[in-house]
């Protein structure tokens, strides 16, 4: 991985272990959605082509703090590490200038139904500053591409499925779990977004989106799941504990651990 996303190349150490220990702990074999293998640590990394400018997406330990809170809400939420997501507002010669960051799994989840999706979210370290530089509503979000397979529109087989978080209900410290089938706003992006009216401009529930891509066809499926940032404003923070049904992963400095969702 290129290093200036921040890719540590220690991610892929050791992935044969931990792949093993995962498997002896959890029993039996299930994806995130619909059930077939879980997800290896050598299947998560930047995704490249959804990346823009030189943005940080770093597994790293901590962050712990900010200076002077105590309690469970100064550590990750799961084990030591997390993911860092570093991205700039101004910093390219494209329209819009901002940086974009993917951080994603692009194998684990390929084929998997979109309607078979019952829990998503993840924690947030948010900081005051971020809520400076984009007001409250500035966070990272949860990605999934898929093919949406709309009776309406049979040649569209490409949108991305974006969360919008709340913003988070604390700064300067880690939050509780932001579900994004309960809070937030979804869209779906181009034609799709059109189709069924859930895009940018007309945002959907969770609930929302789900029903309209649910239109008799085709099961839509799922290409990656992700978390990202951009393009809009400058935002400088860490996200922990992404679920996905019944798995959460652990971001951790040595790799993306599945752990078994209680």
């Amino acid at each position: 991985m290129d290093a200036r996303f921040g890719m540590r190349r220690k991610v892929a150490l050791g992935v044969t272990a931990l792949v093993a220990a995962v498997a002896s702990a959890v029993p039996g074999s299930a994806s995130a959605v619909t059930g077939g293998a879980w997800g290896g640590s050598d299947h998560w990394g930047v995704i490249t082509r959804n990346t823009i400018g030189s943005p940080v997406a770093s597994l790293r330990n901590g962050p712990f703090g900010s200076f002077g809170v105590q309690g469970p809400s100064a550590r990750p939420p799961y084990g030591r590490g997390s993911l860092g997501i570093e991205v700039a507002d101004r910093s390219t010669s494209l329209t819009p200038p901002s940086e974009q960051v993917s951080f994603g799994n692009e194998v684990d989840f390929y084929g998997d139904r979109v309607l078979a999706l019952t829990k998503v979210g993840f924690h947030v370290f948010q900081t005051g500053e971020n809520v400076s530089y984009g007001g409250t509503e500035n966070m990272p979000n949860i990605r999934f591409e898929i093919n949406p397979k709309l009776t309406g529109a049979p040649a569209t087989t490409y949108s991305s499925m974006v969360w919008n978080p709340p913003p988070s209900p604390v700064v300067n410290r880690w939050s509780p779990y932001l579900d994004a089938t309960t809070t937030g706003t979804w869209y779906l992006t181009g034609n799709a977004g059109t189709v069924t009216n859930c895009r940018l401009s007309d945002l959907c529930t969770f609930q929302e989106l789900k029903t309209a891509l649910n239109d008799g066809g085709a099961q839509p499926v799922i290409y990656t799941a992700a978390v990202g940032k951009g393009r809009d404003y400058m935002w400088i923070g860490a996200v922990d504990g992404l679920r996905i049904n019944r798995t959460v992963y652990d971001f951790e400095a040595d790799g993306v651990r599945a752990r078994h969702a209680r």
